[in-house]
C-alpha cells in the first residue's frame, strides 16, 4: 500500500511514523486511519527486525489536534457508530501491536488525537504539548476510546472533569496525572522515545510482547487478566529468551536475546 497521509523512516530496528497533514493540524481523515490501519495491521507485522515504533505529527504545532470534523459533521446516528467502530478498531491494532509503540506528542493532542496517544502502549511529551477531549463542544463525546481509555490513565474523577468541561492540560499537568510517561524540551520528543524504545529493545522481544499482552488483557472486556498473565509467564517458559536470560543472571554476564 502506497502512504498518503504517513511518513515512514526506518532506521536500526525503529520506525518512526509521521503523521504528515501539517496544514489540517494532522487532524485524522479516513485516508490517514486506513493507513494506520495498513500498518499496525498489515506491514508492521511483516518487519521482522523491528524494534518498536514512534508515532508523531508533522510541524511543531499539532501531533494530531482531532479528527477531521469535514468528514463526520452530517452523519447520521446509525453512520456515527460505523464511523466511529473503524476508529476504534484502527487505535486497538494499535493498542494490541507486539512491538512497542511510543507516541512522540509534540503540539495539540485533542480529540481523536488524546484517544491516538493514549492508544500508544507509552507517550512522551514535549514542553509545549496540550491534551484535552473537547467533543462536547461539538454536542458529542469522544469515540475512538477516549471515554474509557482516559479514566483507566487518570482516574474516574479527573477524566470526568476533563471531558465535561472540554478542558485542556498542559504537558506537566499530563505528567503529574500520570497521562505520560516523561516532559523534554520541545523538539526532542522523537528523540526521546527512540532512546526509550532503545532500552526497551534491549530486554527479551517475546517477554515484551507478553508483557503488553497480559497489561491489555486487564482491560480488555470478558477477559481474565490474571489468566492471561498465567499462560503468558508459561509461554514465555518455553523460549529460548528466558533460557539465556537466566544463564546469563546466574554467569553475571548480559543476555543475547534471539527472540525465539
Amino acid at each position: 500500500m502506497t502512504y498518503d497521509n504517513l511518513l515512514i523512516d526506518f532506521v536500526d530496528g525503529i520506525a518512526t511514523i509521521t503523521i504528515n497533514r501539517e496544514k489540517a493540524l494532522n487532524a485524522l481523515n479516513t485516508q490517514t486511519l486506513l493507513e494506520l490501519r495498513h500498518f499496525f495491521g498489515n506491514a508492521g507485522l511483516e518487519l521482522t527486525d523491528l524494534k518498536g515504533v514512534v508515532l508523531t505529527g508533522a510541524g511543531t504545532k499539532a501531533f494530531v489536534a482531532g479528527a477531521d470534523i469535514t468528514e463526520f459533521r452530517d452523519l447520521s446516528a446509525e453512520q456515527g457508530v460505523v464511523f466511529a467502530r473503524n476508529g476504534q478498531e484502527v487505535f486497538f491494532l494499535i493498542e494490541r501491536f507486539p512491538k512497542p509503540v511510543v507516541a512522540a506528542v509534540n503540539g495539540f493532542a485533542l480529540g481523536g488525537g488524546c484517544e491516538l496517544a493514549m492508544a500508544c502502549h507509552l507517550r512522551i511529551a514535549g514542553e509545549k504539548a496540550r491534551f484535552g477531549q473537547p467533543e462536547v463542544n461539538l454536542g458529542l463525546i469522544p469515540g475512538y476510546g477516549g471515554t474509557q481509555r482516559l479514566v483507566q490513565y487518570i482516574g474516574k474523577t479527573k477524566a470526568l472533569e476533563l471531558m465535561l468541561t472540554a478542558d485542556m492540560i498542559d504537558a506537566q499537568e499530563a505528567y503529574r496525572l500520570g497521562l505520560v510517561n516523561a516532559v523534554v524540551p520541545q523538539g526532542e520528543e522523537v528523540g526521546a522515545a527512540i532512546a526509550l524504545l532503545e532500552k526497551i529493545a534491549a530486554k527479551a522481544p517475546v517477554a515484551v510482547a507478553k508483557v503488553i499482552e497480559a497489561v491489555n488483557a486487564y482491560f480488555q472486556d470478558g477477559a481474565d487478566g490474571f489468566e492471561a498473565e498465567l499462560q503468558a509467564f508459561g509461554d514465555c517458559c518455553g523460549t529460548d529468551d528466558f533460557r539465556e536470560g537466566a544463564s546469563a543472571f546466574l554467569e553475571k554476564r548480559a543476555a543475547v536475546f534471539t527472540g525465539k
